[in-house]
């Protein structure tokens, strides 16, 4: 714990997994959906703070791959702000739940940003870029795409190397669900037809993405927030 915490007791409640009665432990890794995305703001900033990229920058100069109907001159900033207006994969003011986006596209394949491209690239633009404040999932995973080809790294091993790494995270990580690595816990779904919970192996992505997915314990949470508000990070 940092040095400003006063920590009176710790305790861990509920099961990692839940078939088998394996409980959760304080270096028990969580998948943290899209909570996540502040990693990747924060290797956005970085690049920026290093002059490699600008808030200005607009996507049509920055991507290698045909936008076709979506706006070229979004740029980083409105993709961080989530004012980009950019068509969004995942729409959850029109989609209840993120297993629906899997019906007819396996979520095992998404093991990587460009995976997703295929879900909002023939997508209208949901509003002019600039015109309003709307969360947007496809706009961070546009900007881990950024991180890649800005860096040549893919945008996972560059959070470690810039992120993780240095505040000492390391038992955080993007892992594919069919290798995860040792105290990962299981993330369920109540299930109210059969009154019981079922796992969510079906119902995220194969691996984690700019919009989200990464792995960590609440150990490294801290870390981040200390290393981040410490200004060792940007």
């Amino acid at each position: 714990m940092s040095k400003s915490s006063f920590v009176i007791k710790f305790n861990t409640y509920g099961y990692a997994d839940l078939s088998n009665k394996i409980s959760n432990a304080l270096n028990t890794r969580f998948g943290t959906a899209s909570a996540g995305k502040v990693f990747v703001a924060v290797g956005i900033m970085q690049l920026i703070e290093k002059r490699l990229l600008r808030f200005e920058d607009k996507i049509g100069d920055l991507l290698d791959f045909d936008l076709k109907d979506i706006d070229k001159d979004i740029t980083v900033e409105q993709l961080l702000t989530h004012t980009s207006g950019i068509p969004d994969y995942y729409d959850e003011s029109e989609i209840d739940e993120y297993e629906e986006l899997w019906v007819d596209f396996p979520n095992y394949r998404i093991r990587s940003n460009r995976d997703l491209i295929p879900l909002f690239i023939d997508k209208p633009m949901m509003y002019l870029r600039g015109e309003r404040f709307q969360y947007n999932n496809t706009g961070f995973v546009v900007l881990g795409i950024i991180i890649e080809i800005v860096t040549g790294m893919s945008f996972d091993e560059y959070l470690k190397v810039n992120i993780f790494s240095p505040c000492k995270m390391n038992g955080t990580g993007y892992y594919e669900l069919d290798r995860l690595p040792e105290k990962c816990a299981s993330s369920y779904i109540y299930d109210e037809d059969r009154d019981t919970y079922r796992t969510n192996i079906y119902s995220v992505d194969g691996k984690g993405t700019g919009a989200g997915g990464a792995f960590t314990t609440i150990g490294d949470i801290e870390k981040f927030w200390d290393n981040l508000i410490g200004n060792k990070l940007i």
